[in-house]
């Protein structure tokens, strides 16, 4: 099994449920992959193999175990994020601790039956997007290894690349999750801040930090993604979105994706990225995509504060007692990038956060005009000769398209985009606002599913997209008459046009204006179902629209063509009396016409 073994979710999930193989066969495939080849540069420590076949024993004489949804999945585990019973390190070996309880997003996954497998390796402290800054050994690409695996999650990635282990969990302050998975042809998840508990992840920027998640498929990122969220009232920085602010009603359908200027584009020489990234906005346009040119210099002014400015202090908060004892014990880099924090002081932080206001408020406009924001995840790619000549201004350059994310509050998708003639990939990310996490995993899905031809479950959002109420409109709201601004001007968009069920009449009301129909349902009567058009409606904006909708009409429930039942406009049955029954028509526009 070791040879061929396949760990994506479907095929997992295909061998338990065929009852080809059970988790302690797919524990031990594990192991004996690990052990065919040395632990260093990608693990810095694994559970014993034993206690992780213990684990996969006990899901296996569970007989509810299987319907958790990652029963019997193997995971790697940042070794900035708490395990119980192996130490954590942060990269730094004097600085290791042994932490009593694991993290609350590695429990949350233990609970939903993932296996922990062991703590990779990463630039230390998370301080960096290469992968090299560790005393464990830089990591390399798993297509090549004279180029650098992107970092700071950079044993995270190369673990899910290699095939030995389904997922893992990063760390994404400036780009460490989506960085290496670029570099490893993988989907990186940066989710909202706070969306998933950073309660035993040691701090970077404490502020800024979110936990990663490294995955081959957006499917699977989704289904790790929706095993680990959660609210943590013992993380003061744990949230959830209120109601509205998940609403995406693009996802389901066309949607406008933001791209930079010809001129605010930097491949740093990369002519092979430049041509993917063309091709990626060519796809995304086959796709439901409709392109639409920004203005990126305002996101490139926030990105620039992150390194720039006093956010570095906030990596020094996060150590200060141990640098102060243990500065010769650092990777020199690191000791470098955050000794210099001391420079700034309670003055500059000040005016930073108030430069980063005026920069999140000009960023609305740019918003305005799209919903997603799709970018190269990286400008190009490096080897270790070049990034050891020029460290730090190579490590800026990674973080180009990714160090503004977090500071502006926005959730960010890397997605595999194809690969260079020397056979090295190339990546785009796809960046939406805050809680736009699981549309955003939608979108990058059906993006790389098309191109990349990937066998496997789609992410199916249901009937209507996140955030959202579906509202099924039949008269004057539909697209193109005289009250369809009513769901435009509150963000809705339109999902599909269809019919309803077979029980139903219209009729054309007396004295309204603009004039309108009336849907009304009659069991006794066997129609062909009247046309309608279904539009997502953000859930904090469905009240407004209710309170604007006048007598005799109302909202209410309908039941559609598909089975599926939705709200929609109904008609109060007095009203009726005396108007014109238009149901043979088949609809408004029928009707209108």
């Amino acid at each position: 099994m070791t040879s061929d073994l396949a760990l994506d979710l479907a095929s997992l999930r295909a061998l338990y449920q065929s009852r080809s193989a059970k988790p302690t066969d797919v524990v031990a495939a594990v192991y004996d992959r690990i052990g065919s080849g040395p632990l260093a540069p990608v693990w810095i420590s694994l559970v014993p193999r034993k206690y992780a076949m213990a684990q996969a024993r006990e899901l296996e004489n569970d007989p509810l175990a299987a319907a958790r949804p990652l029963y019997g999945v193997p995971f790697a585990i940042k070794d900035n994020l708490d395990l119980a019973g192996l130490a954590t390190t942060a990269g730094c070996p004097a600085y290791a601790y042994q932490p009593s309880r694991s993290a609350t997003v590695v429990q949350s996954l233990v609970d939903a039956g993932a296996i922990p497998i062991g703590k990779t390796n990463l630039d230390q402290f998370a301080t960096g997007l290469v992968g090299t800054r560790t005393p464990h050994g830089a990591c390399s690409s798993v297509f090549d290894q004279r180029y650098i695996s992107g970092g700071s999650s950079a044993g995270s990635a190369v673990a899910v690349a290699k095939g030995l282990a389904s997922f893992a969990l990063g760390s994404d302050t400036a780009g460490s999750g989506r960085v290496p998975a670029a570099f490893n042809n993988l989907v990186g998840l940066k989710p909202s801040r706070g969306l998933l508990s950073t309660l035993g992840l040691v701090p970077a920027c404490r502020t800024l930090d979110c936990v990663s998640i490294l995955a081959a498929t957006c499917h699977d990122a989704w289904t790790v993604w929706d095993s680990a969220r959660g609210f943590d009232a013992a993380d003061p920085f744990s949230r959830v979105p209120s109601s509205g602010q998940s609403a995406a009603p693009w996802a389901s359908g066309t949607f406008r994706f933001g791209v930079p200027a010809a001129d605010q584009l930097q491949f740093f020489g990369d002519d092979e990225a430049a041509a993917l990234y063309e091709k990626a906005v060519a796809a995304l346009e086959g796709v439901g995509g409709q392109k639409v040119e920004i203005d990126f210099a305002v996101f490139r002014a926030a990105a620039d504060l992150l390194y720039s400015g006093p956010w570095v202090a906030e990596r020094l908060a996060a150590i200060r007692p141990f640098l102060e004892q243990h500065a010769d014990q650092m990777d020199p880099v690191v000791r470098e990038i955050i000794s210099g924090a001391r420079r700034y002081t309670a003055v500059d932080a000040f005016e930073a956060e108030y430069r980063l206001r005026e920069l999140r408020r000009a960023t609305e406009s740019q918003w305005e005009r799209m919903d997603v924001l799709v970018l190269p995840t990286t400008g190009t790619i490096y080897t270790h000769e070049a990034l050891a000549a020029e460290p730090f201004k190579l490590n800026t350059n990674l973080g180009y398209y990714t160090n503004f994310v977090n500071l502006l509050d926005l959730a960010a998708v890397a997605a595999p985009a194809g690969f260079r003639a020397n056979g090295l990939p190339f990546g785009v990310s796809f960046i939406g606002p805050a809680f736009s996490d699981e549309a955003l995993l939608a979108v990058a899905d059906r993006y790389h599913r098309t191109w990349a031809q990937l066998p496997g479950p789609a992410i199916d959002l249901g009937a209507c997209p996140p955030g959202c109420i579906a509202v099924a409109v039949v008269g004057a709201h539909l697209k193109g008459q005289p009250l369809n601004r009513q769901l435009t001007e509150r963000g809705a968009r339109l999902i599909k046009s269809c019919r309803t069920a077979r029980g139903y009449r219209l009729y054309a009301l007396d004295r309204t204006m603009p004039p309108k129909p009336g849907l009304v349902r009659d069991d006794s009567f066997d129609g062909k179902g009247i046309e309608v058009e279904v539009w997502a409606v953000p859930e904090d904006r469905f009240g407004g629209f209710v309170a604007d909708v006048p007598p005799p009409l109302g909202i209410g429930n309908a039941t559609l063509d598909s089975g599926e039942t939705v709200k929609c406009f109904i008609c109060e049955p007095y009203a009726i009396r005396g108007a014109t029954e238009i149901t043979h028509f088949g609809g408004w526009r029928n009707y209108l016409k």
